[in-house]
């Protein structure tokens, strides 16, 4: 009787086993637990910063252009500074600096909270404050972000890219109700209180994390290498490109940031939680959709999975140009975040296959910032709009991610 051929025999030519790309395999990576669950808790408070900001300031001085002001000052200025922070992050433990930003958080946060109490807090004071804590924030927000490349193996880049996704519009989903419900029981005083502790709660957890090695010695100035990592990403074809469209894109949502408050309270005359729930329904389509997108293989696919969202989006928005009531607005809240769910999971992907890793820290802060960069400005011009015309305001944002959608087919090249 003829044998086959064991697993031993030389001339057999096995084929590799196939890699385990479930979220179970992510979830046994060191380390990833803590620091996804740390992250979750951070961003469910930073969720929850930025409407109860624009609460706070609509009750407090009713006007719409000093809440864009407000959310404005609350995210700028640490985005001016993420090229020094993207160079901290290489020389020290990023743990260790993303728990520092939370412990910031923490304080300001309080800070504002017991000086409004007191009835010690004017509109100047209130942006000062927010300005200076702002200076921390791309310590947590690259900190974390560019860890994953690091330690998570790339078959899993999806997987935690899914989750990474989905921990925004979780956080969208638990952290708008709850801060416009503490604001309508208890005022915007005692929210800012309770939104810094949740920062502090996420950095006792974070800091359970170890620190994964540095990828290079980094010994030169940190202003020379701030700089370094600020041309890294500029040369960068693929981060320059999606700078500019996801920059674009966030115009809309640093809009509806004002938009959506301005509706509801003084068009639609509901109260505050409301405002929360309906940006709850936005959150929640986006789980949805990000939880399907990240079992995508995203390879040679991102741009349509930027683009075609984008476009979508404008045509969405467009609608509130037509008619304008609660019901459309949880329509149009809810498809635009479903729509979020493929760009994230491709914004994030492509990012992290087209940087080299040894500039993970300072390309991602740079990178992140400069996608960022939208939200504040698109806050600051639709407070100034709003003020005259909410319409202009909405129109405004669907421009912005029509035109986003063009730009990220014909900057973003198809491939490295």
């Amino acid at each position: 009787m003829a044998q086959g051929y064991r697993p031993s025999d030389p001339g057999l030519v096995q084929s590799p086993a196939p890699l385990d790309r479930s979220y179970r395999a992510l979830l046994k990576v060191p380390a990833i637990v803590p620091l996804l669950l740390g992250m979750q808790i951070a961003r469910i408070g930073q969720s929850m910063v930025s409407v109860t900001i624009v609460l706070f300031t609509l009750a407090s001085y009713r006007s719409p252009t000093l809440a864009g002001l407000a959310t404005f000052f609350a995210i700028f200025p640490g985005l001016v500074v993420s090229p020094i922070a993207g160079a901290l992050l290489e020389r020290h433990g990023r743990v260790r600096l993303v728990v520092l930003d939370y412990l910031v958080a923490l304080g300001s946060l309080t800070l504002m909270g017991i000086l409004a109490l007191t009835g010690a807090l004017p509109a100047w004071l209130l942006m000062v404050i927010a300005a200076i804590a702002s200076l921390t924030t791309p310590l947590s927000a690259t900190g974390l972000r560019s860890l994953f490349p690091i330690i998570v193996p790339s078959h899993l880049w999806e997987r935690v890219n899914a989750i990474d996704s989905t921990g925004y519009v979780i956080a969208s989903i638990v952290g708008p109700p709850v801060a416009a419900g503490l604001v309508a029981l208890w005022g915007g005083a005692v929210a800012f209180i309770i939104v810094g502790l949740s920062f502090g709660l996420a950095a006792i957890v974070i800091a359970r994390a170890p620190d994964p090695p540095a990828q290079s010695p980094v010994t030169g100035p940190l202003l020379v290498e701030a700089w370094q990592g600020l041309i890294y990403t500029w040369k960068n074809p693929t981060l320059r490109g999606l700078g500019f469209a996801i920059s674009l894109v966030n115009l809309a949502g640093g809009t509806f940031t004002i938009v959506v408050p301005l509706l509801i309270l003084e068009r639609f005359h509901l109260n505050e939680t409301v405002v929360g729930l309906v940006f709850a329904v936005q959150g929640l389509t986006g789980v949805i959709s990000a939880i399907v997108c990240g079992r995508i293989d995203s390879r040679n696919r991102e741009r349509i999975m930027l683009a075609v969202p984008m476009i979508a989006s404008a045509v969405t928005i467009a609608v509130l140009l037509l008619e304008s009531n609660i019901v459309v607005l949880v329509l149009v809240m809810g498809l635009t975040g479903f729509l979020n769910g493929p760009l994230d999971v491709a914004l994030f992907t492509l990012r992290q296959r087209r940087t080299d890793p040894a500039w993970t820290g300072r390309a991602f802060a740079v990178s992140m910032s400069f996608n960022y960069l939208g939200i504040p400005v698109g806050s600051a011009l639709a407070g100034i709009i709003a003020a005259r015309s909410i319409e202009w305001a909405v129109a405004f944002g669907a421009v912005a991610c029509l035109v986003a959608g063009v730009v990220a087919v014909a900057l973003i090249p198809s491939s490295e």
